[in-house]
């Protein structure tokens, strides 16, 4: 069985990435008895700007999208798309748009233990935000997220409290940037290929079988 390993650079504040998230599981389950997958999840912040506190979500989102009219469209479309695979949006839950750096430094920090508790961290970041309307900028709700997913609470609060590894999570973002990453969800496949945007599960599947096929073939003709 080949290997592939899928770089997702996302932010936990993107309804795109929480929907590809949840379409990329559904199609690594279509391919799980032909393909094996390892994920890395990669730091971007679709609002650099935004103070430590956060802003009002509601008041941002309709400057961002030009009016309230706009943000109900947008919402209803997202919370279709999202039933269809099991996530529940709340979007009127979400009262305060965070600045997500210091939910990076923490997923950073979870990987450096391992994938599985990184993958507990994003989804409970996406939840957090997306479903529960809860502040993923503020340390209290990061910290209840880092102890459920098995990580020492007293570790990360001192991390949080000091200025560990804020500017390799800005060098990460500045380096996808430089790649050509300006949107969000983008999928790199072994390091070589790239999708863009949440795909549909077909899609993705269709993607880990054909790299899987090439690198199978690449393997041959080496032999």
């Amino acid at each position: 069985m080949e290997r592939i390993t899928i770089d997702i650079v996302s932010d936990v504040v993107c309804p795109w990435c929480y929907l590809g998230k949840a379409r990329l599981e559904l199609a690594i389950a279509k391919v799980q008895d032909e393909v094996g997958v390892d994920i890395n999840w990669r730091p971007y912040r679709l609002n650099p700007d935004y103070p430590p506190e956060g802003v009002d979500q509601k008041k941002a989102l309709a400057e961002k999208l030009g009016g309230e009219e706009r943000v109900a469209q947008a919402h209803k479309r997202l919370s279709d798309l999202g039933r269809e695979v099991g996530i529940n949006f709340n979007f009127e839950a979400i009262k305060v748009g965070p600045n997500t750096l210091d939910a990076h430094r923490l997923v950073h920090w979870a990987v450096t233990e391992d994938r599985e508790k990184q993958d507990k961290v994003v989804n409970a970041l996406f939840k957090a935000n997306f479903e529960q309307g809860r502040n993923v900028g503020d340390h209290a709700v990061l910290l209840d997220i880092a102890e459920a997913a098995g990580l020492d609470r007293a570790v990360i609060g001192a991390l949080l409290a000091s200025d560990a590894d804020r500017d390799l999570i800005v060098s990460e973002i500045e380096s996808a940037q430089q790649m050509g990453v300006n949107g969000v969800p983008f999928f790199i496949f072994d390091q070589q290929y790239a999708v863009s945007g949440a795909q549909t599960p077909d899609v993705l599947a269709g993607a880990l079988r054909d790299i899987a096929k090439m690198k199978a073939e690449a393997r041959a003709a080496m032999n």
